[in-house]
């Protein structure tokens, strides 16, 4: 059987289709006349929509992702105190860039930025601090660039206003938005990770007690969260993806590769049943509650459609079927943040879409054009050497 390759191609096209999917639903969920699976179930419902799926199966892909980043600076021969810092600052770029965009869902209308100038502008800082500036500029540009976007930052928190006029507040983290979800989690498990030297025993414990720690908090205990961890879905989504990781290297490793459709399947299916069982006892299936239900489930489908990647990009080398979005997989954050320059100078120019572009079949269509265009663009900055690196 083909030896399959230390890095897995097949990881960047899943973050790709995943990154695409994201986009799109983001897009779609103001469309008239949705169909009811396509969006995300609401928050009362035991149910799982598509929308529902994608976030934490990019969560899954942090984690299968992180063994390589962190294995890859091992090999390089970089100190406890380079990693450890690379890990830290990579969690605290995504729990700033969380910070500014949860505080946009309560942005006062009588602040003294309009909504759109104070989210456009949080954006145009964001890459001027995170660009991956190419080797051809000077360092007193790039410093001076990088300076600017914290000034910016800076600026925009000191003017930021919340809350309506009665009860004003400024900046405050609430549930710390999306990137900050996936900052926490990365963060746990990263440091978990480097710590126990990637022991696969020690991962699975570690997943273990985050998944009794879900459970507990949507069975015995229904207020309250932990500080870091919340509820221990975020990081139990992650740290699934960090051991599918790690029994993929060390299948490689042994030369055993055939056993991986057997056990990968066999870990997918099993969390999928998993989920099914323990749904009427744990508040049943919501994203929006993080339940051990959607977490066990959604881990399952990503470790299965992962397997299925493998095969088709690692082993039968098919990975020009996913070019068209291929920016999506290797400027993965640079895409996420894309929209918000779409949405809000639309806003700021008081563009609205025709009425017939915003309902039904049509409406779908146009935001699956809107992640295409969006990831096109990408690619785009790609060739100029503009992409966010953490």
């Amino acid at each position: 059987m083909q030896q399959l390759p230390k890095r897995l191609l097949s990881v960047d096209v899943l973050r790709a289709v995943t990154m695409f999917f994201m986009i799109f639903v983001n897009d779609v969920g103001e469309v008239k006349g949705l169909p009811v699976w396509v969006d995300h179930a609401k928050k009362w419902q035991d149910a799982l929509g598509f929308a529902d799926i994608i976030f934490p199966g990019f969560l899954v892909i942090v984690g299968l992702s992180l063994p390589f980043a962190i294995n890859n600076r091992v090999k390089k021969g970089e100190s406890n105190k380079q990693i450890i810092t690379y890990i830290l600052t990579r969690a605290a770029a995504l729990l700033i860039m969380g910070l500014f965009h949860v505080n946009m869902e309560t942005y006062s209308a009588t602040a003294i930025l309009p909504k759109a100038v104070w989210a456009l502008t949080i954006t145009i800082a964001f890459f001027l601090i995170w660009l991956d500036y190419p080797a051809t500029i000077a360092k007193l540009t790039r410093y001076s660039l990088i300076t600017l976007g914290v000034v910016l930052l800076l600026a925009m928190a000191v003017v930021y206003k919340g809350g309506d006029d009665e009860i004003p507040h400024g900046m405050r983290p609430s549930w710390w938005g999306i990137l900050g979800i996936i900052g926490w989690a990365y963060l746990v498990c990263a440091m978990v990770y480097y710590l126990a030297k990637g022991n696969l025993s020690t991962l699975i414990i570690c997943w273990a007690v985050l998944v009794i720690i879900n459970i507990i908090f949507h069975t015995l205990v229904s207020k309250g969260r932990l500080w870091v961890i919340s509820d221990g879905a975020s990081a139990a989504l992650v740290m699934s993806g960090v051991i599918v990781s790690k029994i993929y290297s060390r299948l490689v490793e042994l030369g055993k590769t055939q056993r991986i459709w057997a056990i990968f399947t066999a870990i997918g299916a099993g969390l999928i049943v998993a989920g099914l069982i323990i749904r009427p006892y744990t508040q049943g299936i919501s994203k929006i509650r993080s339940t051990p239900a959607w977490v066990f489930i959604c881990a399952g489908i990503a470790i299965l459609v992962f397997e299925i990647l493998v095969y088709l990009v690692d082993m039968r080398g098919k990975k020009d079927l996913f070019s068209w979005i291929r920016p999506a997989g290797t400027s993965t954050l640079t895409c996420y943040l894309m929209p918000y320059f779409q949405v809000y100078l639309l806003q700021l120019f008081h563009v609205e879409y025709p009425a017939f572009l915003t309902i039904g079949i049509v409406g779908i269509l146009r935001s699956f054009a809107t992640a295409f265009i969006l990831i096109w663009l990408v690619g785009l900055m790609e060739k100029k050497h503009l992409r966010l690196t953490i």
